[in-house]
């Protein structure tokens, strides 16, 4: 059988189609709602526990990785992935990755990884600086009303609470 451009085409975006809804699922299967790429990674394969030990988001490395919540985290060392196995609830990011503000105000945003803030020993992202600007104006508020609205969003698909 000859395969033309066109027809391999087509093969790899079914393939894509379906890669993403197998990566997908174990998150949802698991009632729990994480924040991932389309390849399952949350926080875009930036190592949860740099966040704490570094001060600063690192990324992970490939073959270091570990999964929580049906999502795969990656981590800089062995050493960080034992701290995160140790611990999980500690180092994962609050409200499943999504962005701290926006769930405070009934949304479930993408949160950047590179837009983080720790409060209380617990880690924190937003959508972006602009945003983040806004949380760090009344933070512990925004905390308690995004705490608050957790319980019920997180399993909510996006797309149905999003403008």
């Amino acid at each position: 059988m000859k395969t033309t451009f066109k027809g391999a085409l087509a093969s790899l975006a079914t393939a894509a189609a379906l890669s993403v809804a197998t990566f997908a699922a174990p998150v949802w299967a698991e009632g729990f709602d994480v924040n991932v790429t389309t390849t399952n990674l949350a926080l875009r394969g930036v190592d949860p526990v740099s966040y704490f030990t570094e001060g600063k988001p690192v990324p992970g490395e490939v073959e270091i990785n570990t999964t929580h919540h049906g999502a795969t985290y990656r981590f800089a060392s062995e050493a960080n992935k034992a701290t995160f196995l140790a611990n999980p609830e500690k180092y994962a990011p609050q409200f499943g990755g999504y962005c701290a503000y926006g769930l405070a105000k009934g949304f479930k945003f993408d949160g950047d990884p590179n837009v983080w803030k720790i409060v209380d020993d617990k880690l924190y992202v937003n959508l972006s600086p602009k945003v983040a600007e806004l949380w760090k104006a009344d933070t512990a508020n925004l905390i308690s009303e995004a705490d608050g609205k957790w319980p019920t969003l997180k399993d909510v698909d996006p797309a149905k609470l999003n403008p």
